[in-house]
């Protein structure tokens, strides 16, 4: 701040100025997230006439709290200083903020003008608006002129022709700047500019700006025309985008830079649907070929993503001809990386190619890639069978299937094991009952005894999963009976997980099998050694009584069996163990009280009715 400032002037926010010199850096981050609260008490006068000069004199800080301010700038901060009509005065600490070194906060500062300019009038934006941005623009240093090129778009179809033309040009000299730094912003913000051009105006200024930028010497400039070459495409005919376009798409596709053909391999699909049917044919398969074979693993990676996306695009024929082979190729690619994207993405195609051709072309793939030594290749094969199983029977895998699901389950990163359990309900779905219980019934047990805490309940989830797609019935004769055997068990994490699995899957059984099955031996824990089991048997307790007290029946088991240990562990020498039981007491009781009063109302209601 200026010595020479006047501290009798300012002396409403002079708290703020305190707050805002301080060493500590939250005290002073305090104060800015606080000024929407001081604008509040200043009134709308004195916020523009005091406070908004007083933050337009406050850069120099630390970025942290410079970045806090720009944000609070842009959050409706006008309705503080009188509403829209003086909405531009908060342009000038904001212009401040878009030179700073600090590239979040110059970003941020420039969202917080673009969202000024929407409530700004066309009159508002001539006067104060146009000339600051001309101001970033032809500033001195590049920070600046690259917060300036995200200011063009929003208020371009809000001024007079000739200011447009003006526009343009000063659009066109940042993608002609000496700094690569700026042409990099021009790179980024051309595309949304040029989505509020005329067709006139992009044939004439847009398609010149990409053009330079798409043949600029720095790769981090090119690689970011590929978004910009798809939204010029769009507003192009065919026929145009032929003439116009084809070039500098075959440059980026084939650029010497990986990054740049990265990211022309991520937006490929994107890219294939603006320049037309036809051109897709003629020109991008081959294009798109070139991309699955790359030198660059990242490339292969980000093209295999788009596989069924392009491929949609093709006849069947195409694809047996032009990009299975490349599939057949990426299988045994020596990037892992590469695999896992393309076994991510390769059941995509099974719909395309209808059941012969998959059997014959994408089921030795399949099975293939379910052997791959790495883990994550398999997991993503198996997370989209679901797409594969709608076209041919998914027992065609089955043999390769059973031991990739071992060996997944075995995996010695617990990651990976529950990756895998996330996907057994899935499975469960497609492969049935029977192949279920004897080749994955087991497995789904021995998850229960996990040493890692997150399998342990990841296994229980399981459970109450594959009760919903097999039924109760099921879940009493394969789940049940094991589940409470554990409860036996001299180690009490196997006890727990009993305890834990009876909790979650619970709700999804019966009141008959919780009294025939699962009560007993609850509460036979309810004495368990173990402080932790017998807190958690309150937990469960609390589930069971909430879950089926909304019966007659269900309320009598509650009273009968629930309630009276309930009683007892509220005495218990654990302090964690009578809080719970108190817990569970309190909602049990008042879960089957409020019930007997809806029925004492309804009773009321009909004896009311009878006598009126």
């Amino acid at each position: 701040m200026e010595p020479g400032y006047a501290m009798e002037d300012i002396a409403p926010i002079a708290v703020l100025m305190d707050e805002l010199r301080s060493e500590d850096v939250q005290l002073r981050l305090n104060a800015i997230h606080s000024i929407p609260t001081i604008a509040l008490a200043l009134g709308p006068d004195r916020a523009r006439d005091e406070l908004v000069p007083f933050l337009q004199d406050s850069v120099d800080d630390e970025d942290e709290v410079l970045l806090a301010l720009a944000k609070e700038l842009g959050r409706n901060f006008e309705e503080y200083i009188g509403g829209k009509q003086f909405a531009h005065v908060l342009l000038g600490p904001l212009e401040n903020l878009s030179a700073v070194e600090e590239t979040l906060v110059r970003d941020k500062a420039a969202e917080s003008i673009a969202k000024i300019a929407e409530v700004l009038s066309t009159p508002q934006i001539e006067e104060f608006y146009i000339p600051l941005l001309k101001r970033l623009s032809q500033g001195e240093w590049f920070t600046s002129r690259t917060s300036s090129a995200a200011l063009y778009p929003p208020v371009y179809n809000k001024v007079s022709w000739s200011i447009q033309e003006d526009l343009r040009k000063g659009f066109a000299a940042l993608g002609a700047d000496d700094t690569p730094m700026v042409r990099r912003a021009a790179a980024k913000w051309l595309g949304p500019f040029v989505k509020n051009l005329s067709k006139q105006h992009v044939l004439s200024d847009g398609l010149p700006i990409y053009r330079r930028l798409q043949s600029d010497d720095q790769d981090s400039v090119r690689l970011l025309t590929v978004e910009d070459l798809i939204v010029i495409a769009k507003q192009l005919t065919p026929p145009e985008v032929k003439e116009q376009l084809l070039k500098q798409i075959r440059h980026s596709i084939a650029d010497k830079s990986w990054r740049v053909r990265y990211m022309a391999a991520t937006h490929f699909n994107e890219l294939a649907e603006a320049v037309g049917t036809e051109l897709v044919r003629e020109e991008l398969i081959g294009q798109y070929v070139q991309l699955l074979k790359d030198n660059e693993a990242e490339v292969r990676t980000a093209a295999a993503g788009q596989i069924p996306g392009f491929s949609k695009l093709l006849e069947k024929e195409v694809i047996l001809a032009r990009i299975v082979p490349c599939v057949r190729d990426l299988s045994h690619d020596a990037s892992q990386h590469v695999r896992a994207a393309l076994a991510n993405h390769i059941s995509g195609l099974a719909p395309l190619l209808g059941r012969e051709a998959t059997i014959e072309h994408l089921l030795p793939l399949f099975l293939h890639l379910l052997k791959d030594e790495f883990p994550e290749v398999r997991l993503n094969v198996i997370s989209k069978l679901e797409t594969v199983n709608g076209v041919i029977d998914i027992e065609l895998l089955s043999d390769s299937l059973l031991p990739a699901i071992i060996e997944l389950a075995e995996d010695k990163s617990w990651r990976v094991r529950q990756a895998i359990i996330e996907y057994i309900p899935l499975l469960a779905t497609q492969l049935g009952k029977p192949f279920f219980d004897e080749q994955l019934g087991n497995l789904c047990m021995s998850w229960l005894g996990d040493t890692v805490f997150s399998i342990r309940e990841s296994a229980t989830i399981n459970l109450k999963k594959l009760t919903e797609v097999f039924g109760v019935e099921w879940a009493k004769v394969q789940i049940v009976p094991k589940v409470m055997g554990m409860g036996q068990h001299p180690n009490y994490l196997y006890r727990m997980t009993t305890v834990q699995a009876i909790t979650t899957i619970a709700p999804s059984l019966n009141l008959a099998i919780v009294q025939a099955e699962i009560i007993g031996p609850l509460l036979q824990l309810a004495e368990d050694p173990i402080p932790n089991i017998r807190f958690n048997v309150a937990k469960s307790l609390e589930i069971l009584a909430t879950t089926y007290g909304n019966t007659t029946e269900g309320r009598e088991f509650v009273r009968q069996s629930i309630v009276p240990v309930l009683e007892q562990q509220k005495t218990d020498s654990d302090a964690d163990v009578r809080y719970f039981a108190a817990r569970a007491l309190q909602k049990a009781s008042a879960d089957m009280l409020g019930k007997f009063c809806n029925y004492e109302k309804v009773i009321h209601v009909v004896d009311l009715r009878s006598t009126g």
